[in-house]
């Protein structure tokens, strides 16, 4: 504790840049005029919710205001994407800004004029679409940096690449998607972008506060399914069977060793769930075979690697003492989302001028995960939250993300785009 808080003072009072005091007037008055329009924009792309690789108006209206502004985007980037780039009145570096676009098959239980009634296909099945995690927030604030830098841009001193990017939450089963696919599509080049910043706006974090550390701010991820064979049977006669939600109860005890006794959880943390079992259509019925889903959550590269060598082991060793059958598939998820150091002791004072060095909180790392990990695995990225929690209410008793009744105040966008601006023109002016 004590190290960390020398080191944000001895950053705070070192790092007053001639930027900060060109520009930071300048930026309050331009957001305040933006605001309007940024949250016009954000309900309505969150009355539109689109699910991933499927955001086709969502990328229409993002192209529609970018070129109102006065860009020529490029669209089909990563399938449903928008690029815009801006090229300042002075030479200097690129800089890479992030929004994901996508919403989640959720139904939306919070009353607003603006609520999506949006729905969709997914997974072969018709479901509701919401804007469940604010990605609707972060499109709107990046459209609003981009008007503003727009409007100055004889001043900026470099380039700005605006990457809106799709399915941050996974592409559907079957396609390449998000950041990953971005990144391979060449989005990071031509020209090649030096530093980029992302942000994500929380509801659990009070309007007008910032939350950031260095190195890995968010997990590193995998997706598996396991596949257990026995053999069917009558429910009186287990004897005659094989049965696979006994060896799946097993199975999912057997795993959580693997955390609790196998992984040095004082080195990093570490979380392994199992989501969802399927299989069976009868209560008297032993059925012949059932599937499990799961995610892994790990912040450590060799303990990734241990886990996941563990679970094939477990799953293979309890199946075959209980005489069943399985097969596991592990994805190969996203990295660990990572603050490059040397970037983050260079950008904190700007995150902390923006915020007020009080409403900036350096936490611990958390189990979430983020495909903005691929872009921070080609080129120095920092990523940060921001606040959405409404003055009014308790950040502990709020909805999380992910759910119907998930809900952020149009006011943090306002801190969101004094920061994205910050970072912006405070990067450029020191490189």
């Amino acid at each position: 504790m004590k190290k960390t808080l020398l080191t944000l003072i001895i950053v705070a009072l070192t790092a007053t840049t001639l930027s900060a005091q060109k520009f930071d007037k300048q930026i309050e008055k331009m957001v305040a005029q933006t605001e309007k329009d940024v949250i016009e924009w954000r309900h309505w792309f969150h009355e539109n919710a689109e699910l991933s690789n499927r955001e086709f108006k969502t990328a229409e209206r993002i192209t529609s205001i970018l070129k109102e502004i006065g860009y020529e985007p490029q669209t089909g980037v990563a399938k449903t994407g928008v690029v815009a780039i801006l090229k300042g009145g002075k030479p200097g570096p690129v800089v890479g800004l992030r929004a994901d676009i996508d919403g989640l098959p959720v139904k939306e239980r919070v009353e607003l004029p603006w609520a999506s009634k949006q729905v969709a296909e997914y997974n072969g099945a018709e479901v509701p679409v919401m804007h469940a995690c604010g990605h609707d927030t972060h499109i709107s604030i990046l459209l609003g940096v981009a008007k503003m830098l727009y409007e100055i841009k004889d001043q900026v001193p470099g380039t700005v690449k605006f990457i809106f990017q799709p399915a941050e939450e996974g592409a559907p089963k079957g396609e390449e998607g998000g950041a990953e696919l971005m990144v391979k599509e060449g989005v990071l080049k031509n020209p090649d972008v030096d530093a980029i910043f992302g942000l994500h706006i929380n509801a659990q974090t009070p309007v007008g506060t910032l939350k950031v550390r260095p190195e890995g701010i968010m997990a590193a991820v995998n997706s598996m399914r396991i596949d257990i064979k026995g053999k069917q049977a009558h429910g009186s006669a287990p004897w005659d069977g094989v049965d696979p939600v006994v060896t799946a109860a097993q199975m999912i005890n057997n795993f959580q060793s693997i955390i609790s006794r196998n992984m040095q959880l004082t080195k990093a943390p570490a979380v392994l769930t199992i989501g969802a079992i399927h299989g069976g259509v009868r209560y008297n019925i032993i059925p012949e075979d059932l599937y499990m889903l799961g995610t892994i959550r790990t912040l450590d590269a060799d303990m990734r690697t241990q886990i996941l060598q563990r679970i094939r082991e477990v799953a293979q060793q309890t199946a075959e003492s209980n005489n069943a059958e399985v097969e596991v598939w592990i994805d190969e998820g996203y990295p660990v989302t990572y603050n490059e150091p040397t970037l983050y002791d260079k950008m904190l004072p700007t995150l902390m001028r923006a915020a007020g060095n009080e409403n900036v909180e350096i936490i611990k790392p958390i189990t979430g995960a983020e495909d903005f990990s691929f872009f921070q695995e080609q080129i120095p990225g920092l990523y940060f939250f921001v606040g959405g929690c409404p003055p009014d209410r308790d950040p502990k008793k709020v909805a999380g993300h992910h759910t119907p009744d998930f809900y952020v105040d149009d006011a943090g966008m306002k801190l969101g785009m004094k920061a994205m601006m910050g970072l912006t023109l405070d990067y450029m002016s020191n490189k």
